[in-house]
């Protein structure tokens, strides 16, 4: 081959390649395009969280606790020129809410995130975990874009950007291969196909519900009014002034309030505080969307029947099966003598129907109500 032959070659393989490092390039230096990008916060840019082996060595979760957690490390940051001084952002002690007694166990857990994983998990036996970049891309986040650069699972091969909260939730505790055995299928409970949901992907299966506190509405016809709600609203900080999102909460669940599940314990504010969050308590117990709600959550007044958890009738995901959240709890109702274990309803939005079950020792046979 000739030298001409070949110089030719090479200029056209030159014109082919130069557009794709071109590409590649542009690429590298756009991955830094969120928060973390912006030098009057971080003016080292990078080197703030990479340094060295850092990472490797002591996990990604401790690098991003040396600004989300303790004040004194993030003053080490700021002295060290990593966080300009005069950024006044509104950080959260992350790690404080990461030590509470139900959490995502982010520093249980270290090295198991990759960082070209895609969740949700495709192998049974994958170990689960939870740490910093399962919920977060440092890289691309912005304040008002917090799921920014995390993609969830399409058709086929196709993955689309996450853009809702349960959409993030629902890669590890709905779509998972690897579910531990009693968990449930997170997406399956909020489906909107099902009888009755709590209003996470669409507004709920009834039209009016009498209960709700304002601005809370069945369906929005108000610009202020709220239709729908995230996970977040029932799971995550249990303090106000907590960060927001799921990372830690002194109640069972990781709830952002109180609520007893135990059947026998007495009805208050405190005990229903989660419910009674969006729902009336006078409204409850004066009987308004069921004429027996104050009756079973009360009691009757004596040792036999301290009242039951409203956990024994309502699942507070969703019911395939039933209007209004009912799903008993196998653990405290059972089929009645005839081996019924149902809920009927009269009418769609009716304070109407009949129980047949068993529960604390009274036979249902129906009881009609």
């Amino acid at each position: 081959m000739s030298n001409s032959r070949l110089c030719t070659k090479f200029l056209i393989l030159l014109l082919v390649l130069l557009p794709m490092l071109g590409v590649a390039q542009a690429k590298q230096q756009g991955k830094l395009t969120g928060l973390h990008g912006d030098k009057t916060i971080l003016p080292k840019s990078c080197r703030a969280c990479h340094r060295g082996m850092n990472m490797r060595i002591s996990g990604e979760e401790q690098t991003c606790l040396r600004c989300h957690g303790n004040s004194s490390e993030r003053q080490q940051m700021k002295a060290a020129g990593y966080i300009t001084q005069s950024a006044d952002r509104d950080y959260r002690n992350i790690e404080a809410e990461l030590r509470k007694p139900y959490n995502h166990p982010v520093l249980e857990i270290s090295g198991v995130h990759q960082p070209r994983e895609l969740l949700p998990e495709e192998l049974v036996n994958a170990k689960r975990h939870a740490e910093c970049g399962d919920c977060h891309e440092a890289h691309q986040l912005r304040k008002n874009a917090p799921y920014r650069g995390i993609s969830k699972r399409g058709v086929g091969n196709f993955r689309a950007d996450v853009t809702k909260e349960y959409e993030l939730c629902y890669k590890c505790h709905a779509d998972s291969a690897n579910l531990p055995a009693a968990s449930t299928d997170k997406r399956e409970e909020f489906r909107p196909t099902n009888r009755s949901f709590h209003p996470i992907e669409a507004e709920g299966a009834n039209s009016y519900v009498i209960s709700l506190k304002s601005p809370y509405r069945a369906r929005k016809e108000q610009p202020g009014d709220i239709s729908t709600i995230g996970c977040s609203d029932c799971h995550g900080s249990d303090s106000n002034a907590g960060p927001k999102g799921p990372h830690g909460s002194i109640y069972r669940g990781l709830l952002v309030d109180n609520y007893e599940m135990e059947s026998g314990r007495s009805e208050n504010q405190r005990a229903y505080a989660l419910c009674y969050r969006c729902h009336e308590r006078s409204s409850i117990l004066g009987n308004e969307s069921f004429p027996y709600h104050a009756q079973h959550i009360q009691g009757n007044g004596t040792r036999e029947f301290a009242g039951t958890s409203c956990f024994s009738c309502h699942d507070a995901h969703g019911s395939s099966a039933n209007q209004f959240l009912i799903r008993f709890n196998a653990d405290i109702v059972e089929a009645n003598a005839a081996g019924d274990l149902q809920f009927k309803a009269v009418g769609v939005a009716s304070r109407h129907g009949s129980c047949a079950l068993s529960c604390h020792g009274v036979e249902h046979e129906p009881k009609s109500y």
